[in-house]
């Protein structure tokens, strides 16, 4: 069996049917597992940080229960959500009369559309401008999605379903469930090679040829394909493209026609927790001690600290086509922005947060050959495109990935998992397998 991908999904995927005993080799193009969940615990930080995946939203089954089994702790975030619009802070959110009509009219939908269209339709006019503006980078940052595209049934599904005061850290990061992950595979005979980028995928009932970029061929009777759908997504030629041989066009036009986002993260450490002093609040007119989110209006716009844990780190998110543009953007120059948003937010000068800068990392995850995206989000055409996934190819090649979840929790670690199990189950409830 070959599964290529060693994200959460192929990992899922591999863990479950080497437990059922059967022989599992997997396939990683990157230098190391994981995918998207990637810890750094470089020296340069004074304690892990997350480059990718890094909260678990809620009380997901799937990776609760992984941690519980591989006794990896983990403990909830708490701490205060600001605003940070127009130079002030507020911890009232001036949209939420309006939420309450969005969420209202979104459960009396019954035919799904985008999220565009939906706010033109029902909350058209000057009176709703704002709102609308605000929904949509809502919509683009938090689930990396792009508004004309993204259906409404699916957004509603996931905000619906949120519980928020259910929010988790890792202790250590998600690279501890990785590694216990990677660790249970090897221990019961799978193997995993890395650095080791699969070009083409030759297939036929029964059997499965996986090509490498450097001409090196494994075979195996089945395949889970674990990769990120913005590979699926690159056109035949640029750098890290997979081609299936033969291809199936319902197959490629299903993978297209789904959403995949962009997103970056910028993690900067420094020598102090600045935004706690006494100063900081003297500027800002608040206190922010207990801050654990602001949501603000600069172009780096969510930032998070790691309260509890008085870790004097700050991580900021920009998601959706905004993240998209800067494809081409240097570390450095997003830095810069990324500074730039913290002077205003906190009243520094950018020269003075230079001064306590300790060390950072930018994640351009859509810059990234081996994932050219965030994560998945639903169009209108992600279930039928999901239905038809779901159906492996002459028993032989099977999709597993974040984008094949249906569920509130999409875009998730969760989703991922969850995907990777049931790509796994198909396969042990083949009969004569």
């Amino acid at each position: 069996m070959l599964v290529i991908g060693a994200g959460a999904s192929g990992l899922m995927a591999a863990y479950e049917l080497v437990c059922a005993g059967k022989r599992v080799t997997v396939i990683e193009a990157c230098n190391r597992t994981g995918g998207r969940m990637y810890t750094d615990s470089s020296t340069s930080f004074f304690h892990p940080v997350e480059l990718g995946a890094e909260f678990v939203h809620g009380n997901l089954p799937v990776t609760l229960g992984l941690l519980q089994q591989a006794g990896i702790s983990y403990y909830p975030v708490v701490g205060q959500t600001w605003q940070y619009r127009n130079g002030r802070f507020t911890q009232k959110d001036e949209m939420a009369d309006e939420w309450h009509l969005l969420t209202d009219k979104m459960k009396s939908l019954q035919q799904d559309m985008s999220l565009r269209d939906f706010l033109n339709q029902y909350f058209a006019g000057k009176r709703f401008a704002a709102f609308r503006q605000a929904v949509c980078q809502f919509a683009s940052g938090y689930d990396t999605s792009e508004p004309g595209r993204a259906s409404v049934l699916a957004l509603r599904n996931e905000w619906m379903h949120e519980n928020e005061d259910a929010q988790y850290r890792i202790t250590g990061g998600y690279a501890e469930l990785t590694k216990y992950l990677v660790s249970e595979i090897e221990s019961k005979g799978g193997i995993i090679f890395l650095n080791t980028a699969v070009s083409q995928i030759n297939w036929q009932q029964g059997h499965v040829s996986a090509i490498t970029a450097t001409g090196n061929i494994f075979e195996a009777e089945r395949v889970v394909l674990a990769l990120p759908l913005g590979i699926w997504q690159a056109q035949a030629g640029i750098e890290r493209a997979v081609q299936l041989k033969p291809a199936v066009t319902d197959t490629t036009n299903a993978l297209k026609e789904m959403g995949f986002g962009a997103v970056i993260k910028v993690v900067i450490q420094f020598d102090d927790l600045f935004w706690e002093s006494d100063a900081v609040a003297a500027l800002t007119g608040q206190s922010l001690k207990n801050a654990a989110f602001i949501i603000s209006d600069e172009v780096i716009p969510v930032w998070w600290t790691q309260t509890p844990l008085p870790i004097p780190l700050l991580t900021g998110w920009l998601g959706g086509p905004a993240a998209a543009a800067h494809v081409d953007s240097t570390e450095d120059q997003i830095l810069q922005l990324a500074l730039q948003s913290l002077a205003h937010i906190f009243k520094q000068s950018p020269e003075e947060l230079n001064k306590h800068l300790v060390a950072s990392r930018v994640a351009n995850w859509t810059a990234d050959p081996y994932t050219r995206g965030s994560y998945a989000y639903d169009t209108l055409a992600t279930s039928a495109s999901v239905a038809l996934l779901s159906q492996p190819l002459a028993d032989t090649v099977f999709f597993a990935g974040e984008f094949m979840y249906q569920g509130p929790a999409m875009g998730t670690v969760e989703a991922a998992l969850v995907s990777g199990k049931m790509a796994a189950d198909r396969i042990l409830n083949l009969p004569n397998r």
